[in-house]
């Protein structure tokens, strides 16, 4: 079984570099002459979050190089190599739909995972289902990719009754996220936030989670919306200063490089954070060398954090980290974890199946998925295996995986590593014993 590779590619990493174990690969493991292409879709441009997708892309070469390391995926009794083709969605949905066709027509991949973004996962997922390309969506967090998607409904997931559903997603909805967020918020006795929101189709959805859940606490909110590339925030920030009284809150609801610089002006302008007001900023934060060369004010901003807190690392996920630091110099990143995931879960579903060629039986491999990995134990409590999704479970849960880790966490000393920031909320996981440290505490 593959999980067993998993185990002997870590005790070999131990012992040898990466480099060392792909050239004994080459000399031990036979390969086949055909090789097992799957494709990789992650920004890696602007508009699109280049942290993003170098992160992810980084993630997918480790995953292929330990793969093939473990002899790549077996099947009928010979060892195929594993190769990915990343392509660049730049974030934008139209460069994101041409990409992942020249993938499926041109580089004819068995698979695609990957995807930051959540306007280019909600615009790619017709494609993939149209020319039947099993696909796992790792980052993106709009509810409708495990949802809706290609079909529009109401009500309960119609993907079951349209025939095989090529599309799963590992990245938590926004949904999830939110209420994680906002029940911390409530918990601190926030009474009146402001949300600022890109517009995109990772941003309203967001947005109106997080509001939903606080207006049924009680919460006023305020909502303001920019445009992702933008670079001077003064003329909406100063929409914050000009009110009577400061918000309790400030959630910012901006993905990649855009959001640290609206954290550093925001913080710059002294808006936040602040005695009076808490700074929630997004997951790009933990990665504290990025975040402390731009946001050099940001101490004492919270943020979102997407994948398992560093003190639960498996062997896996330290062994990932401890490469992250090598290659970058940083901690390692959860879309980091989640590229590398991704490719491995595809890797397995085929070795499974016994087929890189026959999608229906990747697919069905997929939903009965269930291997532990960087970021967990996954598996899928909804497909075709499991079709009747309770009417009180959310349409989401449709080929998501179901157990992802959302924390929030906070600095509170100029400079501190991320792997160093505390844990605040849920309450399970926190590491500090408080659920919010004070502006100047």
């Amino acid at each position: 079984m593959l999980i067993k590779k998993l185990g002997r590619i870590l005790c070999l990493l131990s012992l040898v570099s990466l480099f060392t174990g792909a050239a004994q690969a080459e000399e031990t493991c036979d390969f086949a002459e055909e090789i097992v292409r799957l494709g990789g879709v992650v920004p890696l441009s602007s508009p699109g979050s280049v942290t993003g997708g170098i992160g992810m892309q980084w993630g997918f070469e480790q995953a292929i190089a330990d793969i093939n390391a473990a002899c790549g995926i077996q099947i009928d009794g010979a060892n195929h190599r594993l190769d990915i083709v990343t392509v660049d969605s730049e974030g934008v949905s139209e460069y994101g739909q041409a990409v992942v066709e020249r993938l499926i027509l041109q580089d004819r991949v068995r698979g695609i995972v990957g995807f930051y973004h959540s306007a280019v996962g909600l615009a790619t997922m017709g494609m993939v289902q149209r020319y039947r390309i099993p696909t796992i969506y790792a980052h993106p967090r709009n509810d409708n990719i495990s949802a809706a998607g290609y079909i529009e409904f109401e009500g309960k997931p119609p993907r079951r009754s349209q025939g095989v559903d090529f599309v799963f997603r590992t990245s938590p909805p926004s949904s999830i996220v939110g209420k994680i967020v906002t029940d911390w918020l409530v918990s601190l006795g926030v009474e009146d936030a402001v949300i600022i929101l890109e517009n995109t189709d990772y941003g309203h959805p967001a947005a109106a989670a997080e509001r939903a859940h606080l207006e049924r606490a009680g919460v006023h909110v305020d909502q303001l919306e920019i445009e992702l590339g933008t670079e001077d925030f003064v003329p909406i920030l100063s929409r914050i200063q000009a009110r009577q009284e400061p918000p309790d809150a400030i959630r910012l609801l901006v993905s990649g490089e855009t959001s640290y610089n609206l954290t550093q002006q925001m913080t710059e302008l002294g808006i936040a954070p602040t005695a009076d007001t808490i700074c929630v900023t997004n997951h790009l934060a933990f990665q504290s060398t990025q975040y402390w060369n731009t946001v050099p004010d940001g101490n004492f901003c919270a943020f979102d954090r997407v994948g398992t807190v560093p003190s639960l690392y498996n062997d896996l996920a330290a062994e990932l980290d401890r490469r992250y630091l090598e290659d970058f110099g940083d901690i390692l990143v959860s879309f980091a974890m989640e590229a590398y995931d991704s490719v491995w879960l595809m890797a397995d579903a085929m070795q499974r199946a016994g087929s890189y060629t026959d999608a229906e039986a990747i697919v069905a491999a997929l939903e009965l998925a269930d291997i532990e990995l960087s970021q967990g134990r996954y598996y899928f409590n909804y497909g075709s295996h499991n079709p009747d999704l309770p009417d009180d479970e959310p349409a989401y849960l449709w080929h998501q995986w179901p157990v992802p880790v959302v924390t929030v966490m906070q600095y509170f000393e100029a400079g501190q590593s991320g792997l160093d920031a505390a844990v605040v909320w849920p309450e399970i996981y926190q590491t500090h014993g408080t659920a919010y440290f004070e502006v100047g505490g």
